[in-house]
């Protein structure tokens, strides 16, 4: 509030008195009006506040004593102390009047410059301190105002808040619960104010010695706790809470505890689930590590040569690698055995056109779905070399049925050469038998003569589908041809895995091709692709981290067919390419010849999404 001067009013109809007057009441800080009417007089009232009013007894019109009668008959001026001005000697009757009408006290003319301005003083000094007391007035006023817009704002802040505002005193009484604290425990403030957290249930014996203990601390200032307790929801139970705790001095031997609470129970069970993913994930690598293990070393053990070893080895391992990548899809819950069935035919091993199947839809658990992934690879295999699919005129029937929960799938081979059992078993029929999970006879073969039976029952890991899920597109059309056109291509690899660029390059160079570099990162696919001269690229789904979105638009910017090779499905890969074929990792020699071969020729067939 800005400092204002105190104001004197002086009402008399001569002017030499009012300059009298003036003259003799003049100082720093203060305003003398004048008046020479009583209407001037009250209109100056209702315009300004005045500490003291002189008024003249003898006033044409309106006297002083009527005057004053009228100051007193209004709010705004009836506080308005009033000394009357006189000449005239003023008998018991008129002194009395006077005094009646309002007036604090007389000064007689002639006047007395030192009685005046004693007496004037005591009213300057009486409207500043009124001033004072306004101005201190409309501080606190401010000040408190300030203060509720602030304790607003915190209690607003308070009840929308994720966190629960708790205060306990000495005791561990409750003396503050905010709307935070009633949503995260269930408990309304009514019910909790005044009662011990203890015996609201609240707060538990062990989380009680904890927070005495920091009440008993003797740390300066004001010390600061956390600590993870478990605090009783009203409606289900104790749940894990983090509490961060300040202890406040009250006085001597009084204090406070005020409590932040976190309720951190999904983030422990997001940790428990972390660790137990980790874990689930660690037994499932290590399991796939030993199967491939397995896989290479029976494979390399019963392969007549290195060639046919890395037939059978690669064959194997891309078929467990697209189990793995179905799964994958289903984000490692059940997948459907039509949609094996179906990779099965896209990758080649199985003849769609010459495959009867027929059974109810059923869900198949991982480690179901991995075991009979290669059980139907080593089936397709072996029908292709010796049995059913190996003429032209050879069919495979595929049934399955449920009988008590279990699974019973039937391979029969009709219109193939003649069947001899053989005289010894080889690794692709203990992969077939592993199928049942290693259950007595729950693998079984009947070597007739016009087609090989195989009875697969599996006891666990099937689910029946309530409802007929359509056949699943295979994702790219089967390439029957296996003519090599590479010869002398020109071809540009993006990858950042040298082990992998390496095995690439070996098999383009024998197929033919002109590797014409190794690109390990986006800028370097970029140079590479615009010096020119390419005629093919495989190009990576993810160059040590980055995107290669810019590089495939490159790649169409220049007309340059390619293809993906990655280990990451279709949907992790740049959108808009759905026009480049995908080869998985790992791959199979002679899958990558034949769509390459097919990208070069323009034979390749998306199919439809």
């Amino acid at each position: 509030m800005p400092h204002r001067p105190i104001r004197f009013l002086i009402v008399d109809d001569i002017d030499q008195n009012i300059m009298a007057l003036e003259a003799l009441l003049r100082r720093d800080g203060l305003v003398v009006d004048s008046a020479r009417t009583a209407s001037e007089a009250l209109e100056l009232m209702l315009q300004h506040d005045y500490a003291l009013a002189f008024l003249d007894v003898q006033m044409p019109g309106t006297d002083g004593y009527e005057l004053a009668e009228l100051m007193r008959s209004t709010e705004r001026t009836r506080g308005v102390p009033i000394i009357f001005v006189t000449a005239a000697e003023m008998d018991e009757a008129r002194r009395f009047r006077g005094y009646e009408a309002g007036a604090v006290d007389y000064i007689f003319k002639p006047i007395d410059p030192v009685v005046l301005r004693s007496k004037a003083e005591v009213f300057f000094r009486i409207g500043r301190q009124a001033k004072d007391l306004e101005r201190q007035r409309d501080e606190m006023q401010d000040i408190a105002r300030h203060r509720d817009r602030a304790m607003a704002q915190l209690k607003a802040h308070a009840d929308n808040s994720p966190l629960a505002f708790v205060t306990l005193d000495r005791d561990l009484c409750i003396r503050s619960w905010s709307k935070g604290a009633e949503r995260m425990f269930g408990r309304a403030a009514g019910d909790m104010l005044g009662m011990t957290a203890t015996l609201s249930g609240w707060l538990d014996d062990q989380g009680a010695g904890l927070l005495t203990g920091w009440l008993d601390s003797r740390q300066d200032g004001a010390p600061r706790f956390s600590a993870e307790i478990s605090l009783d929801h009203a409606d289900i139970g104790p749940i894990s809470c983090e509490v961060y705790g300040s202890v406040l001095s009250e006085g001597p031997g009084r204090q406070s505890l005020s409590l932040q609470v976190l309720d951190i129970t999904e983030r422990k069970q997001a940790e428990e689930i972390r660790s137990l993913l980790i874990g689930e994930l660690n037994h499932r690598i290590k399991n796939t590590l030993a199967n491939v293990q397995a896989i290479a070393r029976q494979s390399l053990r019963q392969s007549a040569s290195l060639g046919d070893f890395e037939t059978s080895f690669g064959g194997r391992l891309q078929a467990l690698a697209r189990a793995h990548s179905i799964l994958s899809d289903a984000t490692w819950a059940s997948a459907p055995l039509d949609q094996l069935i179906d990779d099965q035919i896209s990758s080649g091993t199985l003849d769609g056109d010459r495959l009867l199947r027929d059974g109810p839809p059923v869900e198949l658990s991982p480690d179901t779905m991995l075991r009979l992934a290669l059980t139907l690879h080593e089936l397709g295999t072996n029908a292709a070399k010796y049995g059913a699919l190996s003429v032209p005129q050879g069919r495979i029937g595929l049934s399955w049925r449920l009988e008590a929960g279990h699974l019973v799938l039937t391979w029969r081979e009709t219109g193939g050469p003649a069947v001899t059992p053989p005289e010894n078993s080889g690794f692709g029929t203990t992969l077939i038998g592993a199928a049942g999970g290693g259950d007595s006879g729950a693998v079984e073969v009947d070597w007739r003569p016009e087609g090989v039976v195989w009875t697969i029952r599996l006891a666990e890991g099937v689910t029946r589908l309530s409802a007929t899920a359509g056949a699943l597109e295979a994702p790219v059309a089967a390439v029957t041809g296996r003519r090599s056109t590479l010869e002398g291509c020109r071809v540009l690899l993006v990858e950042d895995e040298p082990l992998v660029a390496l095995d690439l390059r070996y098999e383009l160079e024998d197929a033919g091709a002109i590797v014409t570099g190794v690109a390990r990162t986006v800028a370097e696919a970029l140079a590479a692709g615009q010096e020119g001269q390419v005629d093919l690229a495989l190009l990576d789904g993810n160059l040590k981290g980055e995107p290669v979105d810019e590089v495939a638009r490159m790649f169409d910017d220049l007309s340059v067919p390619f293809c993906f090779v990655s280990g990451y499905g279709r949907e992790h890969l740049p959108q808009g390419f759905d026009h480049a074929p995908l080869i998985e990792k790992p791959f199979r020699p002679d899958t990558l010849r034949a769509i390459l071969t097919a990208l070069l020729t323009r034979e390749m067939r998306p199919a439809a999404e």
